[in-house]
């Protein structure tokens, strides 16, 4: 597939879980707001925890009061909205997606965020994430969780990155990276790439498209083999549980901009 493509695959699969979960709200299911992979207790807004992320790039302290932070393929908002609490009323979270469909989903989310926290220091932004709609150098923190890997150019987003960040800017990213090569059969389904495999990279090269991009201050904050069973509930990844055997780690990485 050819980058227009991938983000046409893509698109096609997070507006269909946004459009799930729209409905699930709607008709109140009690299927809604239940606990999901890799979920966080007593989110503020429980409707944005779709079950698509693969770890907590908040959960390592790296974000301040007054921090301006922005988060790549935000979804339905939920780390926008944790990112949001933690750098308060001074600060700002921004969500920038390409899927008009989670766009909607987060900015009805928002208004519950605004009910329940009074904070209103967040925003929505349609948009790419090879072509962030980020001026340079405005970002104290970027994060992402579980979107990178879906990028057709992966070493352009972490070029991004770098651009928007202010000096001495973080980068923490959590992510999906192989362990070793997949089948060529595995790498041309479109459905594994939507899951988060078949465009994902090898732990190596993830790190040094990284160090390429600028960034000199690399470390790995977290490094899990990824289990047949973390896929079972999740929407996207439920069919590709016996690809991952063995073959894929959810890691966080940590990179700061000189």
């Amino acid at each position: 597939m050819d980058a227009k493509q991938t983000h046409e695959v893509v698109r096609k699969a997070y507006a269909e879980a946004a459009r799930k979960q729209a409905c699930c709200c709607e008709k109140k299911a009690s299927s809604c707001c239940e606990p999901k992979p890799y979920s966080v207790p007593d989110h503020p807004v429980p409707e944005a925890e779709l079950g698509l992320s693969c770890g907590n790039p908040l959960a390592f302290g790296h974000i301040r009061p007054g921090d301006m932070v922005v988060d790549l393929g935000s979804g339905a908002g939920k780390d926008v909205f944790l990112a949001a609490q933690k750098v308060g009323p001074a600060g700002r979270a921004i969500g920038v997606d390409m899927t008009p469909e989670m766009l909607a989903l987060a900015v009805r989310n928002a208004e519950k965020f605004a009910a329940t926290t009074g904070l209103t220091n967040v925003e929505f932004r349609q948009g790419l994430i090879e072509a962030l709609p980020v001026a340079d150098g405005t970002a104290d923190v970027v994060i992402s969780n579980c979107v990178i890997n879906l990028s057709p150019d992966k070493a352009q987003v972490f070029r991004e990155v770098y651009r928007v960040l202010k000096s001495g800017g973080r980068m923490i990213v959590s992510d999906i990276v192989l362990n070793r090569e997949l089948p060529a059969a595995v790498r041309e389904n479109e459905r594994l790439y939507s899951a988060c495999l078949a465009g994902a990279l090898l732990r190596d090269d993830y790190l040094q498209a990284i160090r390429e991009a600028g960034f000199h201050q690399v470390e790995l904050l977290s490094d899990q083999r990824r289990e047949p069973k973390d896929a079972i509930d999740d929407p996207i990844t439920s069919g590709a549980a016996e690809v991952l055997a063995d073959a894929a780690s959810s890691v966080t990485v940590l990179a700061v901009k000189d």
